[in-house]
């Protein structure tokens, strides 16, 4: 199995298992708040289906998709979420037969993109593949969302680690979007995945390092923990500094979640996309 194919398959099980949260959630359900302030289940599902539409423009029609990154950049903190409310205020039904429809569309282009292809998109250019791994992360990003709010415990599986290396590869982008310069070392990052295997990226030797649970950095990277709520540990200054911008999508740095019990917004995502291409 191709790198592609592999990613296209975690990406429809992801898409699968958040389907099955809203496939029979009733009609007054859609409207349940989630930890995105102002941020419906509707909203998040019509931000996926938004970002999916999106994604076709840009494999499909370059030109459309630049137009559309234009108007994106005259108004960076509103696009995403006017995209949003406009899905939000469809009916359910209609609301989750687009998004179905629109994600099996995408599936099938990007299944039959040619070798070597490069998508434009908010942040860099990327690959196909890297673009089916953006879409895998924001499915499970908003999914930790809706299952938030609707007070189901997901289980972790091994789909994190597609999720886990966009963040490690959208490190420099991190400090880029806040207008700092990079680290010029790597960073030696070990996560322990679902089943226990370890996750390794980086330089064996590297002075800076962050270890700890996959799931809580990918919690961490897409922005729907708190730091200090999670069990990541760094090593070194630069390491730890990380820690505290580190994002996995492209477009304007979010605000986060605040620890839990105390005062403050969640944000209601601002991606786009990764910050890093493959």
């Amino acid at each position: 199995m191709s790198e592609l194919e592999a990613v296209l398959r975690d990406l429809r099980d992801e898409s699968t298992e958040l389907d099955r949260l809203v496939g029979d959630l009733p009609d007054d359900r859609w409207g349940t708040a989630t930890p995105a302030v102002g941020w419906t289940v509707a909203h998040q599902i019509a931000h996926l289906a938004w970002t999916d539409r999106v994604a076709l423009l840009s494999a499909t029609d370059p030109g459309a998709f630049a137009d559309e990154a234009a108007r994106a950049a005259a108004d960076p903190g509103g696009f995403v979420d006017e995209g949003a409310a406009r899905g939000a205020a469809l009916p359910s039904a209609e609301l989750l037969a687009g998004w179905r429809a629109g994600r099996e569309r995408l599936h099938r282009v990007l299944a039959a993109a040619p070798a070597g292809t490069r998508l434009p998109w908010y942040g860099p250019p990327m690959s196909v593949a890297s673009m089916a791994t953006a879409r895998l992360m924001e499915t499970w990003a908003h999914g930790q969302d809706v299952a938030d709010a609707l007070g189901v415990r997901r289980t972790p599986t091994g789909r994190l680690r597609q999720v886990a290396r966009i963040g490690v590869r959208a490190r420099d982008y991190a400090y880029l979007v806040r207008g700092r310069k990079p680290p010029e070392e790597e960073f030696r990052v070990e996560l322990v995945g679902p089943g226990g295997e370890l996750w390794a990226y980086g330089p064996e030797d590297a002075a800076q390092r962050v270890t700890g649970p996959a799931l809580d950095f990918c919690l961490l990277a897409t922005q729907r923990a708190h730091r200090a709520d999670l069990a990541l540990r760094a090593e070194g200054q630069d390491a730890d500094a990380w820690l505290d911008i580190a994002q996995a999508f492209a477009g304007p740095a979010g605000e986060g979640r605040a620890p839990r019990g105390a005062a403050g917004r969640g944000d209601a995502d601002g991606s786009a996309g990764p910050g890093a291409s493959a």
